[in-house]
């Protein structure tokens, strides 16, 4: 088992963008046959000035999850490796290791609530500054006091997540 990667929190970085489009032409290719909807950049690298961790959030609409699980041994050769992370809401890969991660990809279905409120989230980020610049400190905050433990960090985020998420759903 190889280690998980360190939380490290980075500026906001141009590129992020493009490395969404580069990856999502592939991505496209690759799940042609399981695909239910649109390929979305999601998380913090795709709101603009936002820091965060430097790995590209790509979420892509499936069917369900069942008719899509072939989907995970066709990522293989592209060099995501699958976790069974969040088993019962998605297919969770990151890539190209769980010690070095350039990009996760969520494989959700296109009609559940996970979908839904990811974009939600993002979009609400992008245009409201001062919440995303709220989200940022924390994230620089909890970056440094869960450096070796991502799951940590990771719940740690939740209740701003939670709540901000609420809000983007009943505003949008």
């Amino acid at each position: 088992m190889q280690p998980d990667a360190l939380v490290e929190i980075a500026p906001y970085d141009s590129s992020w963008p493009r490395r969404f489009a580069d990856e999502a032409l592939l991505l496209h290719d690759v799940l042609r046959p399981w695909l239910a909807g649109r390929i979305e950049h999601i998380g913090s690298t795709a709101v603009p000035g936002l820091a965060a961790k430097p790995v590209i959030d790509i979420m892509a609409a499936v069917e369900n999850l069942e008719t899509s699980r072939a989907a995970i041994a066709a990522l293989a050769p592209a060099g995501y490796c699958y976790a069974p992370y969040r088993a019962g809401t998605e297919h969770w890969f990151c890539k190209p290791s769980p010690s070095i991660r350039t990009h996760h990809l969520h494989l959700v279905p296109a009609s559940s609530s996970r979908w839904v409120e990811a974009i939600a989230f993002r979009d609400y980020l992008r245009t409201h500054p001062n919440t995303a610049s709220e989200y940022a400190d924390l994230k620089c905050r909890l970056g440094k006091q869960h450096r070796h433990d991502r799951e940590a960090y990771t719940a740690a985020k939740q209740p701003f997540i939670e709540r901000i998420t609420a809000l983007a759903v009943r505003e949008g």
